[in-house]
């Protein structure tokens, strides 16, 4: 293959001629171009491997692993949602940089989903040479002033304007509104600029001109700005693809996946670079020749950027002149002969290559454009000319597409689809210019990613009302943001407040037990003793909750204790017939048995057994759940003396001095207290912490007005709670969309249990959004987040106040007991407590930071109702035993 050598350079700079020695005839000239644009041949396989390379260096630079300079640079762009339709206003927008020495000032106004679109009213403003090239403060203040000549020649009400800046040169961007130029291009060279933030200048400047209010929401660069002005399909939009004068990507990419982010949740828009990709490995096999010629007479000569030389349109014209040059002085165009504008650098542009590429056979203007280069077209020449413009473009959009299958590729991974459906925003004078480009770019998506199905949209108008929308939307989350905080705000509870439930539960249990009126009953359960570890003998424990019936023989040795255990159902007439079963305050769960309300359940239970006269038994203790989940862990751990269940439902119990205790006779030993704290504020002292959203649920309950505590704390109420909450910020427009679910009016359709699925930190946020999307809410990613705010305060104002309570309880044991520091475990037992991720973390932190000289061991029970009821028994039976020596 010839290629284009010292000789052929020199030619070209200055020399242009005719070769007429040994011209080919036509029919071998077709041949010659043909041999020469297998050059720009890339195959499959090829193809492949540049998509695979190209995946690797993107998956490389999220890492944050460090990357050589001709890799991508995967730059957060702090846009982290994308549009959902209902944006609404006006914005105004600068574009600086997007169209070479000028800027352009834009008002846009969103009509939100039910509108009509309104055409974007735009002025340019030529920027003169002395302002490229002078200080940067020069430059922000002509910038200032073209905003202001701008807005004041419209009618309509300026006050308090929001502002999206378009600034298209090489930054580092920290956060929406921060980013700092890494250098000029496109023919800047303003000084003091490179290393500061430009939003800032920008606003100092506009704070000099003095004449608007005007806040500078975001800065944008093009492609972000195409992929955010895609009008809203079938679904969002989420990568961006911009081929104009040069070429990039962007894409909503997992902000977990973006190392340098440090973020767990959510999406960030992350802008690819990849122009700067310059793989040898893989682009060095379809180099040609005329790409290495075309980067030797580059303004950055040996910087490479292949990739961005292959296909953006900036170089795509001076490819088709290298490639025709060529020709011509091989004899095989235009008689063989060159022109001086032939040879000349940047004589063939873009929309020269558009005009010409046009159906081949419709030879007309490409004969008017060759000849209005000097030169003399042959027959065939028109045509060949379209072959070589052809394989140019037909290259770059293989190329591109290559690029295109590995973003597509790497969020089908990422978000673990089978099938990934997704819409890509393109932009940019190729795609504009170059239908085929588009045509050949689809066709080579399909080869490469079939697991993706994928629509194309063209961008309206990317760089004015994307950034407008970037603009629109960060307004719409900030709006959002204020709305939901000031909804869960009630909900998070600082030292103050919870040091005041601390105090008022103390107060209700020293009121409880002299029997006092109080919220808390601070029942007495007579049992005296935790185990101590000399427990002997077999034990025969019976538990009756819910639908079943549970028989346990738990043997207790030095080895440790082993239970045999026979459940049995317990049939619908039996549970609401007569009850022949201390007294019974109420039934719950389900049961209504007669006969038993009132009643000594322990005298019910041994009639039954006497009437049965198959098996000698005698009832030692009835124990609650509370109580036994207690026991159980005091087996394990001596230092057990306080129970909690978190569940369903809400208790907990405790050692208290018996002197303290006015209901029992005796001034020494120990009492186990039931507190009954589910109760806790039915006399109002929790008032000033209940919402609405508290209220709601109470009175939706089958007890309004009682167990306030616990409808604050337990499983059984905290998914309605959050419902309720969920309900309120719909309506506000903040998730959603605004539209009402019926699924979401009905009563308990949110289950705690997906509050300890949703807060899960090993669940990405697409599963989050599976849970909720299985519950009919049709939600963004936004709208998932929020969801899991919700979910996040309510559990831990749950988990805080149960906190508070156990903090009231140990200071307690400690004061009872004179001691300045005291070591204490708390047994524990209840779904909730057991299997959401970060409850009992909460828990335990709020018992430090309350009750900081108690130093609190969580121990979590196993059979709290069974084995501990066993282990009741066994510690009384050893109680009595040592009163008869």
């Amino acid at each position: 293959m010839d290629s284009i050598g010292p000789v052929g350079l020199q030619q070209r700079e200055g020399a242009p001629g005719c070769s007429q020695e040994g011209l080919p005839c036509p029919s071998d000239s077709s041949e010659l171009v043909l041999e020469c644009l297998q050059q720009f041949k890339v195959t499959e396989t090829q193809l492949q491997q540049i998509q695979a390379s190209l995946l690797g260096s993107m998956e490389q630079a999220l890492r944050g692993q460090a990357t050589p300079a001709s890799a991508v640079r995967m730059l957060p762009t702090y846009v982290g949602s994308t549009p959902h339709g209902t944006e609404q206003g006006d914005f105004v927008v600068l574009e600086l940089g997007a169209t070479g020495a000028s800027l352009r000032v834009l008002w846009v106004t969103l009509m939100g989903t039910e509108g009509h679109r309104m055409e974007p009213q735009s002025q340019e403003f030529v920027i003169p040479p002395e302002v490229m090239l002078g200080p940067g403060q020069q430059l922000f203040d002509f910038a200032a002033h073209c905003l202001s000549e701008f807005l004041d020649a419209l009618p309509m009400d300026k006050q308090g304007l929001q502002l999206g800046f378009s600034f298209s040169f090489p930054c580092h961007q920290t956060g929406l509104d921060r980013s700092t130029l890494i250098s000029w291009t496109k023919g800047f060279r303003c000084s003091g600029v490179e290393g500061h933030d430009v939003v800032q200048l920008l606003r100092d400047a506009i704070e000099r001109q003095g004449a608007y209010s005007i806040d500078v929401f975001a800065v944008v660069n093009d492609t972000v700005g195409t992929m955010m002005g895609c009008e809203p399909g079938v679904g969002p939009c989420e990568v961006g693809l911009v081929v104009d004068t040069g070429t990039n990507a962007c894409y909503m990419e997992e902000a977990r996946h973006v190392a340098v982010l440090d973020e767990d949740r959510g999406r960030v828009c992350i802008s690819v670079e990849w122009g700067s990709f310059s793989d040898d490995g893989v682009l060095g096999p379809v180099l040609t020749t005329f790409d290495h010629a075309l980067d030797r007479e580059s303004l950055n000569p040996g910087a490479q950027r292949w990739f961005e030389k292959m296909i953006g349109g900036l170089y795509l014209g001076e490819l088709v002149r290298l490639v025709l040059a060529h020709l011509a002085q091989r004899g095989v165009l235009f008689g063989g002969c060159t022109s001086p504008a032939l040879l000349s650098r940047g004589s063939i542009l873009l929309d020269h290559v558009a005009e010409m590429e046009e159906e081949v056979g419709e030879a007309t203007r490409v004969h008017a454009l060759l000849q209005d280069l000097g030169l003399s077209v042959g027959a065939s020449d028109a045509e060949l000319v379209q072959y070589v413009c052809a394989a140019v473009l037909t290259r770059a959009a293989r190329l591109c597409a290559a690029a295109l299958a590995a973003v597509l590729s790497r969020l089908q991974h990422s978000r673990e689809q089978q099938m990934l459906q997704i819409a890509v925003a393109t932009g940019g004078r190729v795609f504009e210019r170059h239908p085929s480009f588009l045509s050949v770019l689809q066709k080579t998506v399909m080869l490469l990613a079939p697991q993706c199905d994928v629509s194309f949209i063209p961008s309206v108008d990317g760089g004015g009302r994307g950034v407008a929308m970037v603009t629109a939307v960060a307004a719409r989350l900030a709006a959002h943001r204020r709305l939901l905080e000031e909804n869960l705000a009630p909900f998070r509870l600082n030292h103050n407040q919870l040091a005041a439930v601390q105090a008022q539960m103390r107060e209700a249990m020293v009121k409880g037990l002299r029997g006092e009126a109080s919220s808390l009953r601070m029942l007495p359960t007579y049992v005296r003793a935790t185990p101590d570890g000399t427990e002997r003998g077999d034990f025969l424990a019976l538990d009756l909750g819910g639908t079943n019936f549970r028989v346990l023989l738990v043997r207790v040795t030095a080895g440790g204790v082993k239970i045999t255990s026979q459940v049995y159902s317990i049939p619908e007439d039996v549970a609401q017939g007569s009850g022949q079963q201390g007294i019974l305050l109420n039934w719950t769960k389900g049961f209504s048995a007669s006969d038993c309300e009132g009643q000594d359940v322990v005298c019910l239970l041994r009639e039954a057994i006497g009437r049965r006269q198959a098996v000698e038994l005698n009832v030692v203790a009835i124990v609650n759940d509370t109580v036994g989940t207690m026991m159980s862990c005091g087996y394990e751990d001596p230092r057990c003396e306080v129970g909690l269940i978190v569940g369903t439902g809400t208790n907990a119990c405790y050692m208290e001095e018996l002197r303290n205790v006015a209901a029992v006779a005796g001034d020494s030993g120990h009492m186990c207290i039931n507190m009954e704290w589910g109760a806790f504020g039915d006399d109002g002292s929790l008032d000033l912490l209940r919402t609405c959203f508290d209220a709601n649920v109470d009175q939706a309950s089958i007890n309004p007005g009682k167990q306030s505590f616990e409808k604050m704390i337990s499983g059984m109420y905290l998914g309605e709670i959050v419902r309720h909450i969920l309900l309120r910020l719909t309506s506000l427009g903040v998730l959603f969309r605004g539209q009402q679910t019926q699924r979401l009016q009905t009563r308990d359709i949110f289950k705690t249990k997906f509050l300890s699925e949703i807060e899960s930190d090993s669940l990405a946020l697409r599963q989050v959004r599976a849970i909720l999307e299985d519950l009919g809410l049709p939600l963004t990613s936004d709208d998932a987040l929020m969801v899991l705010e919700v979910c996040q305060a309510v559990s831990q104002r749950a988990a805080q106040l149960c906190g508070a309570g156990v903090a009231a309880v140990v200071e307690k044991i400690r004061e009872n007991r004179g001691l300045e520091e005291l070591t204490v475990s708390v047994g524990v037992d209840g779904t909730l407590y057991k299997l959401h991720p970060h409850f009992s973390g909460l828990v335990a932190a709020t018992v430090r930071e309350l009750a900081p000289r108690c130093a609190v061991t969580f121990l979590q029970s196993e059979d709290g109702s069974g084995k501990g009821a066993a282990l009741v028994t066994a510690v009384a039976c050893r109680l009595a035993q040592m009163a008869r020596v």
